[in-house]
């Protein structure tokens, strides 16, 4: 079924095959049509189901092709809220080349920045903004932004956004719109939460769902690696020198987690930039950059700085550390194994992660397959304690999930002891006994 059949403007649809974009996927085969029409939308739709494309089509078409651009400086009549500023600087990029045929203007406001060039393009008039929380306060105090032209709110990926604390600025600016707008939620989950907030500023918004029942892509594949604390930076090394050449991005629990898996990394002579919260918007844009453009072969990142990143056929995501809630698995994996392309999530698991892996187990459609590595194999009674659902042992051929021989090979960085992950405490070194490296 062609975009246009959709009741989009011809305008917007003729550039879109240029884009890649042939046939809608399901979450815009169901919301474009009901944004169109004017009414309040929530959807339940997952990370890499085209979900930018789904609300930013038709809110250009009903702004900016059958409203008409206005005259002179233009007041903001979009807006959309999001997370984090990788997924600001992400939905800006797509609306802009969604928007070109409508001569669109997009503003990103986000944190970590300075202020004063948004505050310049601002003043200079834009049609839609897209915004975090906390940096879009700071514009509404300091008086450099007017919502009251607001005509069509979007919150993406609004689940993350109450996870992150955003629920107290979120009202705040909701105050602030104009009571007759349209709104569009979208998220992961339909959370209580998630209701709650719907119900506070929706009007009777239909629903659409489009991930009952296939909660990950069918094209990624899962495989879980039984491993030590101590042992999984060993893994981790082993798994991406498998495939040379090969990029991975590689999910830790912590910011200073992430920061040692990249240090080890290096030892390694693995070229690794890291991302997360604490790093400036600069050091995060250039690491990004640098890992698309295939000079950094791992990006090791939390969770928070890698919502929104968009990186066309990456074959391989690492969980080295498992997340805290089932649900951040899906939005990890989602990473890879887009556009019909095969990708991989590969966990490393310790004991102490299988109450995590049962909770990730239960949003899957079928059994993660668990695959035991030679030289990395734990006790016999720490196998017995993961989940059973998928267990493989393949002794010394045993494949890690970057493909390959899982024969470890090369030599093994110089460090001062072992590697643990997030669930490893730090041991003082004595006759015969290692120093644990904890990932926190």
């Amino acid at each position: 079924m062609p975009f246009v059949s959709l009741g989009l403007t011809p305008a917007l649809c003729n550039p879109l095959a240029k884009l890649g974009y042939t046939t809608p996927t399901p979450v815009q085969l169901k919301s474009i049509p009901i944004v169109l029409t004017g009414s309040d939308l929530l959807a339940k739709a997952q990370t890499g189901t085209g979900k930018t494309a789904a609300f930013g089509l038709p809110m250009i078409d009903r702004l900016l092709v059958r409203g008409g651009v206005a005259a002179g400086s233009r007041k903001p009549r979009g807006l959309v809220l999001v997370p984090t500023r990788e997924l600001a600087l992400q939905v800006h990029k797509s609306l802009s080349t969604y928007g070109v045929p409508a001569n669109l203007r997009v503003t990103a406001i986000f944190g970590g920045v300075s202020i004063v060039p948004q505050k310049k393009e601002l003043l200079r008039g834009t049609d839609i903004i897209v915004a975090t929380p906390g940096r879009l306060l700071d514009h509404m105090e300091q008086r450099t932004v007017d919502l009251s032209g607001i005509e069509i709110l979007c919150l993406d990926e609004a689940d993350r956004m109450l996870d992150m604390g955003f629920l107290p600025p979120l009202r705040r600016i909701l105050k602030v719109l104009p009571r007759e707008r349209q709104t569009l939620l979208f998220s992961a989950t339909i959370s209580e939460e998630v209701v709650r907030l719907s119900s506070d500023f929706m009007r009777t918004p239909q629903r659409v769902d489009v991930s009952a029942g296939q909660t990950m892509a069918s094209t990624v594949t899962h495989r879980v690696h039984p491993v030590t604390d101590q042992r999984k930076g060993d893994l981790l090394t082993h798994i991406i020198q498998e495939t040379p050449g090969a990029q991975a991005l590689v999910f830790c629990k912590t910011k200073h987690g992430s920061n040692r898996v990249g240090q080890y990394l290096e030892r390694a002579g693995i070229n690794a930039a890291v991302i997360h919260g604490n790093k400036s918007q600069g050091a995060r844009t250039k690491a990004l950059a640098d890992f698309k453009a295939g000079r950094v072969t791992v990006l090791v990142a939390t969770d928070i700085a890698a919502r929104g990143l968009d990186i066309p056929q990456l074959p391989l995501v690492v969980n080295f550390d498992l997340p805290l809630v089932p649900e951040d698995y899906i939005h990890r994996s989602g990473r890879t194994g887009r556009a019909g392309v095969e990708g991989r999530a590969v966990s490393l698991v310790s004991q102490a992660d299988r109450d995590l892996l049962r909770g990730i187990q239960r949003l899957l459609t079928s059994p993660i397959e668990h695959v035991t590595i030679e030289g990395f194999a734990q006790t016999a009674g720490s196998q017995d304690a993961l989940p059973e659902a998928g267990r493989r042992h393949q002794g010394s051929r045993g494949r890690s999930g970057a493909g390959g021989n899982s024969r470890p090979s090369g030599p093994r960085p110089s460090r001062p002891g072992g590697f643990g992950g997030s669930n490893s405490s730090r041991r003082p070194s004595g006759p015969g006994q290692r120093r644990s490296f904890a990932g926190r």
